[in-house]
């Protein structure tokens, strides 16, 4: 990789000796010069086509890791939206059956003052904060038929739940408010992100963008090698446990039995589900990436596998980080078609496992859904292999 050149100028220090005019003037304009190359960088300053791959592979990773925190604010936004308008309903109905009840301590008020009873209390009652305490001090529920003690009650009861809940109301909108706010701020984040990655591609020249075309396709030949590789050693590892297994079969089992094992079992289940899972995953090729989306005509790469799943009834959580929990991991070694492979340090993508070495994933911005070898940015960003069901 060139390295990041920047000229510098060379001179002779002087110190401790008084220079005459002309060294003094000459010394100022070579520091002048100085200034000026510093200001305006030659043109070997410009960054290389593997620095800007480097870079924009960098921004489009940072960009999928800030879209797993959209997706992971916007569902927490739902699930607070649907808490709040729940809240709200509440409220509203058992604001209501609070206005019944007031109405019926009402008529019992009017009918106290027909009779010449004590009407003022039943009347301050609908007027106080706190009608508990009320009761306590005037003890006025001795004063009260068994009916009129009931809707009391019921008046107590629904004004200190009503309370509660508009409480409740209150501070659950000032979360969602809070959560909406990070929600605006993660959706800036990505577009921040691409757009940088958009700018650098854009300033390339044709035959930049040649070099760069054919870095990219290295990188993915030697993916595509590895990825055999890894193809040949399950195949061995394949052929050598069959071999095992029919030669355990062959001196323990009784002749004309066969044995069947709970594993065997669990293992075709898997199977049955993992083939419903890539069966829609690749009808799905060729749809474009967009951040967020889960289908049906786009998709990023955590939306892609949890629709995949979902057509083989298994429920997956929205964001790589959920689903990196939700299964058994097991090693690369012991990948199968169906298992998701988790990529990078901070788990930001995912892809679906179809065998040979490869998957099938959202891969990025600008990109399609497609087929492609899970070391296509080397074994070393390959986080783990989880099996969903």
């Amino acid at each position: 990789m060139a390295s990041h050149r920047k000229w510098s100028p060379t001179g002779t220090r002087i110190a401790g000796i008084r220079t005459p005019a002309l060294a003094t003037a000459a010394l100022t304009s070579v520091a002048l010069l100085s200034q000026t190359a510093n200001a305006a960088p030659s043109a070997d300053s410009k960054p290389s086509i593997e620095e800007v791959e480097k870079k924009v592979d960098d921004l489009y990773h940072q960009a999928e890791a800030a879209t797993e925190k959209y997706n992971a604010t916007r569902e927490k936004t739902a699930q607070q939206r649907k808490r709040v308008d729940s809240l709200l309903d509440d409220v509203a109905q058992r604001t209501e059956k609070l206005n019944t009840a007031r109405e019926e301590l009402g008529s019992f008020a009017a009918a106290q003052y027909r009779t010449g009873a004590s009407a003022p209390d039943t009347a301050t009652l609908l007027l106080a904060d706190n009608p508990q305490d009320y009761f306590d001090q005037t003890q006025l529920m001795d004063r009260l038929t068994s009916r009129q003690k009931v809707a009391v009650d019921d008046y107590i009861t629904e004004q200190a739940t009503t309370t509660k809940k508009r409480a409740e109301a209150s501070q659950s909108l000032q979360t969602l408010t809070t959560t909406q706010s990070a929600l605006k701020t993660s959706k800036a984040d990505v577009q921040r992100k691409l757009a940088e990655a958009r700018d650098l591609l854009s300033k390339l020249t044709a035959e930049e963008k040649a070099r760069l075309a054919a870095i990219e396709k290295k990188k993915q030949e030697a993916a595509d090698r590895k990825a055999a590789e890894l193809a040949q050693q399950q195949a061995a590892a394949e052929k050598k446990a069959q071999e095992a297994a029919a030669q355990q079969q062959t001196t323990s089992a009784p002749t004309g039995t066969t044995a069947t094992t709970g594993s065997s079992a669990t293992d075709s289940s898997y199977t049955a589900k993992a083939d419903k899972a890539l069966a829609f995953a690749r009808t799905q090729i060729g749809k474009p990436y967009v951040w967020g989306a889960t289908g049906p005509g786009s998709y990023d790469c955590s939306g892609l596998t949890q629709a995949a799943w979902k057509a083989a009834g298994v429920d997956l959580p929205r964001t790589t980080w959920d689903q990196v929990n939700a299964g058994t991991t097991v090693p690369l070694s012991d990948i199968k078609p169906g298992d998701l492979v988790f990529f990078y340090d901070d788990i930001s993508h995912v892809g679906l496992y179809i065998g040979n070495g490869m998957m099938i994933h959202a891969p990025k911005p600008g990109a399609y859904v497609r087929e492609e070898s899970i070391f296509y940015g080397g074994e070393s960003i390959i986080h783990s292999v989880v099996r969903p069901a």
